[in-house]
């Protein structure tokens, strides 16, 4: 399987926050979810990827080739953060004006009809467009210059129900060319849940999970019990434990699932609930 994106031992390290060796790749032709909570890393991969932050070392490299090689992906690569980047008397119209210089395969025809599309009035200025218009306006821009790989970072979070099908729907349709890839950074895990294929997980710069979406899924289980249920083994095995005083619930790995009495319940749980149990079980082991 071809690989768009490969990121091998990438460390970047703060004062009160270390990137540790991070490594994961995406796939030509698939939606690589990149979750975590707030101050995981995420954004300072993302801008690692972008050449916005300089790595203290590690390796990544995007379309087979060394970031520190290439310096010719400017069109290959669109980038929607969360908040756009253009001065916000630009009309719709006028961002195009600003940007197409800047892409060798800058396509008019092509960012029309995404304005078309998105309903986006060509006069209105940025300060005028909505957040959800606002985040199809740097859609738009990104998918009019040939871009192979997409990189999200955030740009549904605020956004409303419908606005989030549409950006998941362009992400279906930009993934049918199998050449092409999607790291998408968001909060909203029921999204990923709808369109990633794979997903990477980091927690406090450190990688805890790269790969398929469902096996990530089906190797955990949500417990809940009553208090008599919780015994010391049981205890060392709960991801996250949440004690009520009269009840628990936490996360468990499916294989251990044996454990458990008749006193306690097992269900299928969530990317989110993944996501909060083990942040919580870092904090309680912090």
């Amino acid at each position: 399987m071809n690989q768009i994106l490969e990121i091998n031992k990438l460390t970047k390290r703060y004062d009160n926050y270390t990137l540790n060796e991070l490594s994961f790749s995406v796939p030509q032709g698939y939606i690589m979810g990149f979750i975590g909570p707030n101050g995981a890393g995420k954004t300072t991969t993302i801008k690692s990827i972008m050449k916005m932050v300089h790595p203290d070392s590690g390796e990544i490299k995007v379309f087979g080739e060394s970031l520190s090689d290439s310096n010719e992906y400017n069109d290959r690569i669109g980038y929607v953060m969360d908040n756009p980047f253009y001065c916000e008397s630009w009309t719709v119209q006028g961002v195009e004006k600003a940007v197409r210089g800047f892409y060798k395969h800058w396509d008019s025809k092509v960012y029309a009809d995404y304005i078309s599309r998105f309903q986006l009035e060509p006069t209105k200025t940025v300060k005028a467009l909505s957040r959800g218009m606002k985040v199809k306006l740097m859609l738009a821009v990104a998918l009019s210059h040939g871009a192979e790989l997409l990189i999200l970072d955030e740009p549904t979070s605020g956004l409303d129900p419908v606005a989030r099908e549409e950006v998941c729907d362009i992400l279906r349709e930009f993934i049918t060319d199998e050449k092409k890839g999607v790291i998408f950074s968001t909060h909203i895990t029921s999204d990923l849940e709808k369109v990633a294929d794979y997903i990477t997980f980091i927690l406090n710069g450190r990688l805890i999970y790269t790969g398929p979406r469902d096996e990530l899924i089906e190797s955990y289980v949500r417990v809940a019990g009553a208090q008599k249920a919780l015994n010391e083994a049981l205890r060392e095995k709960i991801i996250g434990l949440r004690d009520h005083g009269v009840g628990f619930e936490g996360l468990m790995r499916r294989e251990d699932i044996a454990m458990l009495s008749s006193d306690v319940e097992a269900e299928s749980t969530t990317l989110e609930e993944i996501i909060v149990f083990m942040n919580k079980g870092e904090k309680n082991n912090g």
